[in-house]
Order: structure tokens, then C-alpha cells, then sequence
């Protein structure tokens, strides 16, 4: 069996290559050969009317970027795809992901989802600040539709910061949501891996409201109760993820969802928690390929 790991073309950093190393040395120990291979122009397209994709022979492909075009383009070519295709755009999405967990009794902060704007000259309507004022008061987060690591995350403390906020994104597709006081700076990192908890990882930042370890939040590890595990476990399968990060919020009356990461970052919580997650997520990998072949 031979495995290949999509990482994107740019990516330089060793926090964004941690996890791809980590797997393909996880892989290594099981006999399982894989390529960790930049995902650049050239790796798929449309030739004549049919998709063409380089990457030859493989059994599996991992895929650490975000590129919704190239996963299809792959999964058409009939190469299977950790995670597939609709968990991760569900994921990518952050306004798609509660839509798709709404009616599941999911608790989620109460969201409304910016009008998109096309003309240079759209300004934003005074009806629609006095209407999020109203509804969710302040401080609210504002929060950019595509990011990770904390970013395109703000917060406004009133109705002249919300204004420009919303002027400046106009063109950004994002999100308004009600602030959960309770849980500032504080958030709770929970791992799936084929649809089975693995752990929780508490993140607190002393000097940001975001907890994000990027940000400066540092982690420690969490022993979760059972409704968390089962609440975990059940957004997984609803997204339909082989693994993720999904990251809760402490309400005053229970956890509450932030987000969910189709490829969250595990070096932090393997560090805190002791877990071998590459571990974990390359044996999950290998028995679902195996099943699909028996």
C-alpha cells in the first residue's frame, strides 16, 4: 500500500509541515510508504473534457490543504481522500458548518451571516448594525467566514466599531455572533479520529480573547465527561469527517460549539495530552482503505 500527503504549495513553516511529517513517520512504522507532495498547479486539471491528475498509483491521499477544486478533481479521479470532499468544505465554511449542524441540537452562539456585498459602492445599512446590536449585543465577534489559527477573528465593543468592521469586510463573506462572556480567552480543543474521541485539550490565553495557541494561548489536557465525548463524536459523524478538531466554548450552562477543524493542527495536544494522534489517524486510515478493498 502506498500513501501520498497533499500539503499546500506554499507551505514553509515547520508548524504547517508538523503534521505531514508526523504522519508520514507514523505510516513508516506500519510499513506503509507515502510522498508528502506540494499541491501545485500542475497536479490536476481538465484535459479534453476529462480530469488529468499527476500523482500516479497511490492507494490513499491525505489531504493538508485547502484547495476544494483539487480534492474533487482528485476524488473524481477515483483516488480515496482523507477528509472527502463535503466534510471539508463544510468545515472551510465557517457560516456552512452551523447551517449543517442546525436541527441536530448542537448548541452554537446565536449567528447571523453578513449580506455579501459586489459594488464599490455598497455601504453598509444603519437597519442592519441596530438590528445585530439588538440581537447580540456587546462586545460581538465578528468572524471572517475562511481562516484558522485565530485569524479574521475580531471582536467590536459597540455600535461605531461594528459599523467599520462590517464596512471593512464587506467584500468578506463572515459572520456575526453573540460574544460568550464566559469562556473569553478560554476554549477546549476536543480530536475525533473515525468518528471516536481521542481527547481534549484545554487552550487558555491570558492576553487575547481567542485562545488559540498561535495567538499566545498555551494548552493543558482535559479529562472530558461522557456528554462531551458523545456531543464530540456526533459532529463528527453528522460532517461526516475521518478526523478533526473541534473546538467548544464554556457557555454558563454547558460547552458550546465554536468551530470545527477538518485539519487541525495536533502538535500542541500531543505535547499536553501525551495522545499519539498521528498514530491514531494513520491506523484509522489504513482499516478504512483496507475495508474499501475487501
Amino acid at each position: 500500500m502506498k500513501g501520498l500527503i497533499i500539503v499546500n504549495a506554499y507551505a514553509k513553516e515547520a508548524s504547517q509541515l508538523n503534521q505531514p511529517l508526523r504522519l508520514k513517520e507514523e505510516f513508516r512504522k506500519i510499513g506503509v510508504e507515502t510522498d508528502v507532495r506540494p499541491l501545485d498547479v500542475s497536479a490536476c486539471g481538465i484535459s479534453d473534457g476529462d480530469i488529468t491528475v499527476k500523482y500516479k498509483g497511490y492507494d490513499f491521499c491525505v489531504f493538508y490543504d485547502k484547495d476544494k477544486h483539487a480534492l474533487l478533481q482528485l476524488e473524481k479521479s477515483g483516488l480515496k481522500c482523507f477528509n472527502c470532499y463535503s466534510a471539508m468544505t463544510d468545515c472551510d465554511d465557517k457560516m456552512l458548518t452551523y447551517i449543517k449542524l442546525a436541527g441536530f441540537g448542537i448548541p452554537m452562539p446565536e449567528t447571523y451571516s453578513a449580506s455579501l456585498c459586489y459594488s464599490s459602492y455598497g455601504s453598509i445599512n444603519g437597519d442592519s448594525i441596530d438590528f445585530l446590536a439588538g440581537k447580540l449585543g456587546f462586545p460581538m465577534i465578528v468572524k471572517e467566514c475562511y481562516g484558522s489559527l485565530g485569524k479574521g477573528v475580531h471582536i467590536v465593543r459597540d455600535k461605531a466599531e461594528l459599523a467599520d468592521t462590517a464596512e471593512r469586510l464587506r467584500f468578506v463573506p463572515h459572520v456575526y455572533q453573540k460574544f460568550i462572556a464566559e469562556s473569553k480567552g478560554t476554549d477546549l480543543r476536543v480530536i475525533v479520529v473515525g468518528g471516536k474521541y481521542v481527547g481534549a485539550m484545554k487552550r487558555t490565553s491570558s492576553g487575547d480573547f481567542r485562545s488559540n495557541v498561535s495567538a499566545g494561548g498555551r494548552g493543558e489536557a482535559f479529562d472530558a465527561d461522557e456528554k462531551t465525548v458523545t456531543l464530540a463524536e456526533k459532529i463528527a459523524r453528522i460532517l461526516k469527517l475521518d478526523y478533526c478538531g473541534i473546538d467548544f466554548l464554556f457557555g454558563k450552562s454547558g460547552l458550546i460549539l465554536c468551530e470545527v477543524n477538518s485539519n487541525a493542527f495536533f502538535k500542541e495536544f500531543e505535547k499536553v495530552t501525551g495522545i499519539n494522534v498521528a498514530e491514531k489517524y494513520a491506523a484509522h486510515i489504513i482499516r478504512s482503505v483496507k475495508d474499501l478493498k475487501a
